[in-house]
């Protein structure tokens, strides 16, 4: 949509320094933005290209609106109001309330008026719909399953038995909420499936990726809080609580019964075991292989950045000798102490 950048500056409620006239249109790079872009700058990496860029309008911080020569919206933090800018910009269609003819859908259920539902759609027994709510193509919504007002499921998302939604949800293409979770007994060399009869329950304002599993629980019920933010690729497992607004990257895995507080950050590929405690504001970086709990905030990492090939080679060679030598410093380290005893007796 096109707005004036006074009435932009208004809505975003920062200080505007340019025409409040003239208009944008559109999210544009810095570099190659034209008169109707709109773009941002947050770091100094493109700072050098404030006194080219074309761009209608650029967010910044006061610090660099010197160094611009196009109207400008000063925020002190330029990322986070090219956030709400772009959603000014980019709005989501509004919510016609239908029922596509190619839906199926349970007489049992409940159908806010308001809702869309779309097309080969499934509503098992005793589905409750809430206001505003968007399904889009073949969304399954198993029996019992209730979603809040204004989420919106993109397509091809599939809520199992008793899965609860909060309000403003928004779950992507392919993602599985509330299927039954990875849970075995042994009976000799046999596996035996134990029932999973918890629930996969969504907070409000969740986001769930693309092709990210959420298991239900095994007695009790899997937890998502308020706020957290999934990425793609992502398995929880069952009876895991992720507390609220924690945010968590692509190809991550959290094993059964583990807790994560709140305001945590988990980047991508990091890999948890199962029934760990993590506290508040714990922030793992990729790949991070965590196997015990961790309560204090701050940032933890593991894993072995690349290298070139010939190291990497002679340091696995290394690895196998680890042991061995951590021994033998513990024998060095208890004969030193034995050398110096002996010679502080002798000094006496």
């Amino acid at each position: 949509m096109e707005i004036a950048l006074g009435e932009l500056a208004d809505r975003l409620g920062v200080p505007l320094r340019g025409d409040r006239d003239a208009c944008v249109s559109r999210i544009a790079p810095l570099t190659s933005a034209d008169e109707t872009g709109l773009s941002f700058l947050a770091g100094g990496r493109f700072r050098c290209h404030l006194e080219s860029t074309r761009a209608g309008c650029v967010i910044l911080s006061g610090g660099d609106a010197d160094a611009c020569r196009v109207p400008v919206l000063l925020s002190e933090n330029p990322y986070l109001t090219f956030a709400e800018a772009a959603r000014i910009l980019y709005p989501q269609p509004p919510v016609i309330g239908d029922i596509h003819p190619s839906a199926v859908v349970d007489p049992s259920a409940h159908i806010d008026p308001s809702a869309r539902i779309g097309p080969t759609c499934v509503l098992e027994a005793g589905a409750v719909i809430g206001p505003r709510v968007f399904l889009g193509p073949a969304c399954i919504v198993g029996e019992g399953v209730e979603i809040g007002e204004d989420s919106r499921l993109v397509a091809r998302v599939t809520l199992c038995a008793g899965t609860l939604v909060g309000k403003r949800a928004l779950l992507h293409p392919g993602c599985v909420i509330g299927r039954e979770g990875f849970g075995f007994a042994r009976d000799g060399d046999r596996w035996v499936r134990i029932p999973q009869i918890g629930r996969a329950i969504l907070g409000d304002d969740v986001e769930i990726g693309a092709n990210t599993t959420v298991d239900r629980g095994a007695i009790g019920d899997t937890l998502i809080g308020d706020g957290v933010k999934l990425d793609n690729h992502i398995q929880i497992g069952h009876n895991v609580e992720i507390g609220e607004n924690t945010a968590m990257a692509a190809n991550t895995g959290i094993s059964g019964s583990t807790r994560i507080g709140r305001n945590c950050t988990i980047a991508g590929a990091v890999g948890m075991a199962g029934h760990l405690e993590i506290g508040d504001r714990v922030h793992f970086t990729g790949m991070a292989m965590v196997t015990r709990s961790v309560l204090e905030p701050g940032s933890y990492s593991s894993g072995i950045p690349a290298m070139p090939s010939a190291d990497w080679r002679r340091n696995v060679a290394r690895f196998r000798h680890l042991d061995e030598l951590a021994r033998r410093i513990k024998q060095l380290e208890i004969r030193i102490d034995t050398m110096n005893e002996t010679t502080g007796r002798e000094a006496t």
